[in-house]
């Protein structure tokens, strides 16, 4: 076997690593469709004359924010977005010109579903000369084509340079083009270790890149490769930082589902079925699985929704003759733009109101990030829904209460907050 895949093959089973910690983290793919959502939004503002001038406080802002919490990997995601008076970069808030074409190159990506119209506009963009943006884009537009287009890093253009002996250039699109060349190149040699998704080479590029793993010799040195095998032995021990880090992350997901628990045994004690998402279905809870005692599928109803896609991921839905009568989103660390726009899939899916009540369910030190993210432009239309804040404490003080003595949705509502 050869070092790079016996890399890969070390990388995959280190429960520390990008690949354990961020590919496989569940609330990944959750992710995919709000982002893209918020990629639209975008659009729509740029193309309605109503972005703005400014980062702050826009669209943009928003979806580069969700990004940026998706786990290390797209950590400082925002930092290309921010503008720069000094430098008058990224040239998108000031110059219109550029705003609108910034604005085309989002959509066609958006629209299009080949490769060779994401490389034309990307061609484009880049003959445009705007200041300040550059191949940091390609960070929005992996959620739109995880198998075509490759997240973008300093430390990912490390990771690639120094597996690969390349010379790629930060910031500078036409290196971006080569490096994603040579990493799809790289993606099919090992396809049987990687993934389709181009998520897991860049995480793989990601830990290279910082350090985190040694690059395996490119000369063939047997002493060298050696070496490198020992340095790689070593790394299965982490820094006590990194574990408390991924730690903390476990705890995260543990907390996460223990809510959606008591919100799914809550609905029950009050006679409603219960839906729990799709993707979380399986998790253990206590002695069983979280989705045990509730739907299989959704009603027709809702299956057939636009947005059904989203309302399937929907942490929690207390459903009476085949209709959603709550909605819950728990957002214990995640990103609460996220669960925001699943709980609008459910409410605008529909000419119809397909629900009715929506709950966002959120640590009580979190009310704060809760409020502001509601107050952003891009809910603009969220106050017309009466969505609710949740917190976590009154949750636990009063939810065996409301299971004994209450009915219907007035106890659940009587310990929410209002949102507008």
């Amino acid at each position: 076997m050869n070092s790079i895949a016996t890399l890969i093959q070390r990388w995959k089973v280190d429960p520390h690593s990008t690949y354990a910690t961020w590919f496989l983290w569940e609330e990944r793919l959750k992710n995919f469709r709000s982002i893209r959502r918020g990629i639209s939004q975008v659009i729509q503002d740029i193309e309605q004359g109503s972005f703005g001038n400014a980062y702050r406080g826009s669209s943009l802002e928003t979806v580069v924010g969700s990004v940026a919490e998706q786990r290390q990997i797209f950590k400082g995601a925002d930092h290309a977005f921010l503008w720069k008076p000094k430098l008058r970069i990224p040239d998108i808030y000031e110059n219109q010109d550029n705003q609108r074409a910034f604005a085309r190159l989002l959509h066609i990506c958006n629209c299009c579903d080949n490769e060779a119209q994401i490389i034309q506009a990307i061609t484009h963009i880049d003959g445009l000369n705007i200041k300040g943006l550059g191949p940091a884009v390609a960070n929005l537009l992996y959620f739109i084509h995880p198998t075509l287009v490759t997240p973008f890093n300093t430390a990912i253009v490390n990771g690639y340079n120094a597996l690969t002996g390349s010379k790629v250039k930060l910031g500078r699109w036409d290196h971006y083009l080569a490096m994603r060349d040579g990493i799809l190149a790289l993606n099919q040699q090992h396809r049987q270790l990687l993934s389709n998704d181009l998520g897991a080479v860049a995480g793989l590029l990601f830990d290279v890149g910082s350090g985190r793993y040694p690059v395996p010799p490119l000369d063939g040195d047997k002493q060298a490769e050696d070496a490198w095998h020992a340095d790689l032995l070593r790394v299965r021990e982490e820094a006590a930082s990194l574990r408390k880090a991924v730690k903390s992350a476990k705890d995260s997901d543990e907390t996460h589902t223990q809510i959606q628990g008591w919100l799914r045994d809550l609905g029950k004690a009050l006679g409603f079925a219960v839906w729990v998402a799709s993707n979380d279905r399986g998790r253990p809870y206590g002695d069983s699985r979280l989705g045990d005692g509730c739907l299989t599928a959704l009603p027709d109803g809702l299956a057939t929704l636009p947005g059904a896609e989203a309302v399937r991921l929907i942490d929690v839905i207390w459903l009476q003759d085949e209709r959603a009568v709550a909605a819950f989103e728990v957002e214990h660390t995640t990103s609460i733009y996220s669960g925001i726009v699943r709980l609008l899939d459910l409410a605008y899916g529909s000419e119809l109101k397909t629900c009715d009540a929506l709950f966002l369910v959120a640590p009580d030190e979190r009310e704060a990030d809760v409020r502001q993210q509601i107050k952003r432009p891009a809910f603009s239309r969220i106050g017309d829904l009466g969505i609710q804040y949740l917190p976590y404490g009154e949750l636990r003080n009063q939810r065996d209460a409301i299971a004994r003595f209450g009915s219907g949705l007035k106890p659940i509502l009587a310990i929410a907050k209002a949102l507008n």
